[in-house]
């Protein structure tokens, strides 16, 4: 019988926003700052299924947007978070946030709880891109919030955005160089998705949203992988962008197949072989929680194949790739037994390569890998 890990990484999800943007289809609330309370009074009962406080060497605070809770709130999250989950090591504790509301109280209050690393959802620099994404700063105010963290949270990222309606490629360019020139520690370049249930979903089936052609797409993440690339940003994900020794090491637990724990609505968790995730409703997630019911919404436990097909499928998201040695140990399972036909056809379309110790996408691999990573599962 095959043995599992302890998890040594831990998201929390926090699910407060003031707006919800029309692509969002994240687990949230937005408006209902008068559930904070029950929040936080829920998440620390949920938390106590742990039954004793854990050791982790990755925390991420997600959401939702975590620092639109106060300072003073913000500090409870904190001291709750922290009597169940203690960051051990040179550990990563990483908090998301909007660059609207870091305020100079709130970033004392992370520093203060230990946090090391701040996730910006920036987007973009350009008003007209922000409006249409409803994004509630400007360009001014995330000049503002680098300042604050400047000498106290140093390690911040940026997420970007690319393939807005309207967006040109010239202005996405202008993103990345002006970002650039803030020095993040790390940068995220996301493609939009117009998600269904969305605001942007509807607006695009009325003919109010137009995609951005699928070509000028693509030159955009060919963008990203240049322009950043000569600003010495390391691409070591399919998204994501590093300057040398600031990968997110959290989010490489979950590429690696990794176990994981997981609290608050909507949070998914990886623990002994089974994957559970919890209600998407925030009202049900508390609802459950206070009346001292599970909140788990999906459960299901994977068979070692299943299991091994996933982490192969998450961990050909990396550009350094499969680990042959490294999935095996982790697996059971041989890359070559278990994916050799799929590894074959897509070396032979150019969109796979293969060493004697790895095998991952190449640079054309990488515009499509939707589609490769199917032929894996």
């Amino acid at each position: 019988m095959r043995t599992f890990p302890e998890p040594r990484a831990a998201y929390i999800h926090v699910p407060f926003c003031a707006h919800r943007c029309g692509y969002c289809d994240f687990t949230l609330v937005a408006g209902r700052d008068d559930l904070i309370g029950d929040y936080l009074r829920a998440l620390e009962t949920e938390l106590q299924l742990l039954e004793e406080p854990r050791p982790v060497e990755t925390l991420f605070l997600g959401g939702g947007t975590p620092t639109h809770l106060s300072a003073d709130q913000l500090g409870q999250l904190m001291e709750i978070v922290l009597r169940w989950f203690r960051p051990v090591g040179d550990y990563e504790f990483s908090v998301e946030a909007n660059p609207a509301n870091l305020t100079t109280n709130k970033i004392s209050a992370l520093k203060d709880a230990g946090a090391n690393r701040v996730s910006l959802g920036v987007q973009s620099f350009d008003s007209s891109v922000l409006s249409l994404l409803e994004r509630d700063h400007r360009d001014e105010g995330i000049q503002r919030v680098v300042d604050r963290l400047q000498g106290q949270i140093d390690n911040y990222s940026f997420d970007l955005m690319f393939g807005v309606p309207r967006q040109s490629l010239e202005l996405w360019k202008d993103t990345l160089q002006r970002a650039v020139d803030l020095e993040p520690k790390h940068i995220s370049t996301y493609g939009l998705t117009f998600e269904k249930g969305t605001s942007f979903w509807g607006r695009r089936q009325r003919g109010l949203l137009v995609e951005v052609d699928e070509e000028v797409e693509r030159e955009m993440y060919a963008a990203a992988m240049d322009d950043l690339s000569d600003a010495c940003y390391e691409q070591y994900e399919l998204s994501n962008f590093a300057l040398p020794g600031f990968r997110c090491r959290h989010n490489e637990v979950y590429w690696r197949g990794m176990p994981y724990f997981g609290f608050g609505p909507g949070a998914a968790r990886y623990v002994n072989g089974r994957r559970e995730t919890n209600h998407r409703s925030v009202t049900a997630w508390l609802s459950h929680i206070l009346q001292g019911e599970s909140a788990v919404g999906e459960a299901e436990e994977l068979s070692s194949e299943e299991r091994a097909r996933e982490a192969l499928v998450l961990g050909l998201r990396k550009c350094d790739g499969i680990d042959r040695c490294e999935f095996e140990d982790l697996t059971g399972f041989d890359v070559d037994d278990l994916a050799g036909e799929a590894i074959s056809q897509n070396c032979l379309a150019g969109l796979v390569e293969e060493t004697e110790s790895h095998v991952r996408l190449t640079r054309d691999g990488r515009f499509l890998a939707d589609c490769v990573l199917i032929d894996f599962l």
